[in-house]
């Protein structure tokens, strides 16, 4: 499908700003040298370092996708061994947290935190092919079919210390990063247990989370009193789905997420400024204003895989429109705002360390719409 040379002159700012304005600060300010971890999160208007409470797991390992896939593999290294190190039992176990000292603070197994293990050992292994990555991504999928799976084909959202249920139920967000690491994994091995898994584990997110009148994944099991619609998910499950024809094509969640597409375009994204909302309900009404940095990532990707799987020419101009609204409201030039509100005002300044994986992963999507060098 043809591509205008105005999408392809913004995707390549998109990056630009991505290189020059997002990717130094956490090998600059945002590194903390000391203890070999990236800060927590920055300050939104000077740059610099807020006061670490806690360092997580998680946001360590985002930090790893980012600059494995980047090509900075030094600095890859050291945060590979800083997750192992401070987190790390060394059989495939990882705590939430530590504090400012390096002691553990919240010994939580959290799936949240497994999956992301998976997903950034998995990448930087192929970036680099350092065979302890490949080996702690292994230990740690071992230790979630083991621990964290709930007898029905899907899995705990967290567990205690010893692994012991917490009564934290099953939830929707960390089995759909759980499902995009195995996803990266898979990639790295192409082992046939784990396409199979990944289709068997489609198969039970849309029996336990699919709403059939809306075809939306909800973020509790249908029928949990409370339950939510989050657009920003319903466009990242559109594109981990879709991306992958040969394990889901045949599946009922490929087949319903269409819907949910729709339906979160058409009540979750502002007419006007193209944000989108935090949350909804299963009616469409809106729950939660709030424009995370992430749901609108998220939204682009969607954008650019609908584009191509459907080659839907509609879909590009929407992403071209996209892209100048975003990059005046959410975009400056130290970084990017959080969270907006609908009218624009900041509502959350500070700049996560965790961010620059969800922009990094609708870029890399967006990228594959430039021009072979």
């Amino acid at each position: 499908m043809p591509v205008s040379t105005t999408l392809t002159d913004r995707i390549a700012a998109l990056l630009a700003h991505f290189d020059t304005a997002v990717l130094p600060a956490w090998t600059g300010p945002g590194w903390n040298a000391s203890m070999e971890l990236a800060h927590e999160a920055l300050d939104g208007v000077s740059g610099q370092p807020l006061p670490d409470k806690r360092y997580r797991a998680m946001a360590c390992a985002r930090q790893l996708y980012v600059f494995a896939t980047m090509g900075n593999l030094a600095h890859a290294a050291t945060l590979f061994n800083s997750l192992v190190r401070h987190f790390g039992d060394g059989a495939g176990g990882w705590i939430y947290s530590i504090d400012a000292q390096g002691a553990p603070l919240d010994n939580t197994r959290d799936l949240y935190t497994h999956a992301f293990v998976v997903f950034a050992c998995a990448h930087y292994y192929r970036a680099s092919g350092n065979a302890a990555a490949l080996e702690v991504m292994q230990r740690t999928i071992a230790v979630i079919e083991a621990r964290f799976a709930d007898g029905n084909g899907l899995y705990h959202a967290a567990l205690a210390q010893n692994f012991w249920p917490n009564e934290s139920g099953v939830q929707q967000n960390p089995i759909m990063h759980l499902t995009e690491a195995y996803l990266a994994a898979q990639e790295v091995t192409g082992d046939a247990w784990m396409a199979q898994r990944l289709k068997t584990l489609a198969d039970a997110v849309h029996t336990r989370f699919v709403d059939p009148a809306d075809g939306c994944v909800a973020e509790l099991p249908q029928g949990t009193v409370g339950n939510r619609i989050e657009p920003g998910h319903q466009f990242e499950w559109y594109s981990l789905v879709m991306t992958a024809p040969s394990l889901f094509a045949d599946g009922p969640l490929a087949a319903s997420l269409p819907q949910a597409f729709a339906f979160a375009r058409r009540h979750g994204v502002a007419d006007d400024t193209f944000g989108v909302c935090a949350a909804l309900d299963g009616q469409g009404a809106l729950q939660d204003a709030t424009e995370r940095i992430w749901a609108q990532t998220e939204f682009a990707r969607a954008l650019m895989v609908k584009a191509s799987v459907d080659e839907d020419a509609a879909a590009l101009a929407e992403l071209e429109t996209w892209i100048e609204r975003f990059r005046a409201r959410f975009l400056h030039a130290g970084g990017w705002h959080e969270c907006l509100a609908p009218d624009g005002a900041v509502v959350r300044a500070e700049m996560p360390s965790t961010t620059p994986y969800h922009l990094l992963t609708a870029w890399q999507a967006l990228r594959t719409l430039l021009p072979a060098a």
